[in-house]
């Protein structure tokens, strides 16, 4: 089992706070990544470094992608999508965009799996 501490960059200076958060797939509940949101307001993008599990999401920074080869996050279980490639361009970040009424999201304490 794995504990993940809250990263801090300048990211996560630049806002207010910042928690961890399973999302989770509303056609069949299957869990899709632990994350972590800085700051306040509804979770619209994610950004790629962080989301922290499962590791096929958490290289994902690392491999040098652009927004035309960045996969699109579908459910690993149903394969609903559930988010799209984009760059937010204010920070020059890639980020996957979330499909508003495609997930569910629950505080999380940075533990993975889950119990």
């Amino acid at each position: 089992m794995t504990k993940h501490k809250l990263k801090h960059d300048r990211y996560a200076k630049a806002r207010d706070g910042s928690r961890f958060l399973d999302i989770y797939c509303v056609a069949c509940g299957a869990h899709i990544a632990l994350y972590q949101k800085d700051g306040l307001g509804g979770l619209v993008r994610l950004y790629l470094d962080r989301l922290l599990e499962p590791q096929s999401l958490s290289i994902l920074h690392l491999q040098g992608h652009t927004k035309s080869t960045l996969p699109d996050l579908k459910c690993p279980k149903c394969s609903a999508l559930i988010a799209t490639p984009m760059l937010y361009e204010q920070e020059s970040r890639l980020a996957l965009r979330l499909i508003r009424g495609t997930f569910l999201k629950k505080k999380s304490d940075g533990t993975f799996p889950r119990e």
